[in-house]
């Protein structure tokens, strides 16, 4: 699924450790924004890592879950930070045997 993730930290060093995590989630396309393609299980484990991060009462995460059509669509003005691929995604079936 194609997620887009925004947040506002207002402490430098939690700030940066939640920019750190995303990093290995997604490409970081604004200061604050990141765009992933992730997996229902990277979802999972990168919320859960998220959630050990930050204080709910100062920070605020938030997830934009996007269609594959609609991320395709999506427009750039200016600058582009980081140019990220909407991938095919391929299903693999394991043969059976008989």
């Amino acid at each position: 699924m194609f997620v887009v993730i925004s947040y506002d930290i207002p402490s430098d060093r939690r700030r940066t450790k939640v920019m750190k995590t995303l990093k290995d989630f997604g490409l970081h396309v604004q200061y604050s924004v990141f765009e992933c393609e992730l997996k229902d299980d990277d979802l999972r484990r990168l919320r859960q890592q998220l959630k050990k991060l930050i204080n709910p009462r100062q920070d605020n995460i938030r997830f934009y879950y996007i269609s594959r059509d609609d991320a395709k669509k999506r427009q750039v003005w200016g600058v582009e930070r980081n140019k990220f691929e909407v991938k095919p995604w391929y299903l693999i079936g394991q043969e059976k045997d008989e």
